[in-house]
């Protein structure tokens, strides 16, 4: 499509749906979201993107093959669930260190396991998505 409105208009739109994506993402540790749904709405994002200007520029933009992106957050996903082998849980056990304290009501923050494999399903799903819209939109 060659409309300059369409394009202009994309350019903004994905930016601000790549903003509520980390937003979903972020809030999903404690309330509805995650990397689910955070990867799904970044992945309407680089669609709409994709309608306005074409699938190349859109893979230009996107600046890292949607395959890699996928297997990256894979093997993200795959290395939190792995963090509670050493403390003895089982397999995809979430494993919290709190910074400042020893509890959620004294610490200043946690760095957390859980939060670490939502990164990798929101890259996994991102990736996914995007790897099956633009061969779609590559084949018409």
């Amino acid at each position: 499509m060659n409309s300059i409105i369409f394009s202009a208009g994309a350019r903004l739109l994905v930016a601000l749906l790549l903003v509520f994506s980390l937003f979903m993402l972020l809030r999903g540790h404690n309330l509805p979201g995650g990397g689910f749904i955070g990867g799904l709405i970044g992945a309407v994002g680089f669609i709409v993107y994709s309608l306005a200007c074409g699938p190349a520029e859109a893979k230009s933009a996107l600046r890292i093959s949607p395959e890699v992106l996928g297997m990256v957050g894979l093997g993200i996903a795959l290395l939190a669930g792995l963090a509670s082998l050493p403390f003895g849980d089982p397999l995809f056990t979430g494993q919290w260190y709190w910074v400042g304290g020893d509890s959620y009501e004294t610490a200043a923050f946690s760095i957390n396991s859980v939060l670490v494999f939502d990164i990798g399903v929101y890259l996994v799903v991102l990736g996914g998505i995007l790897s099956l819209a633009f061969a779609f939109e590559e084949e018409t």
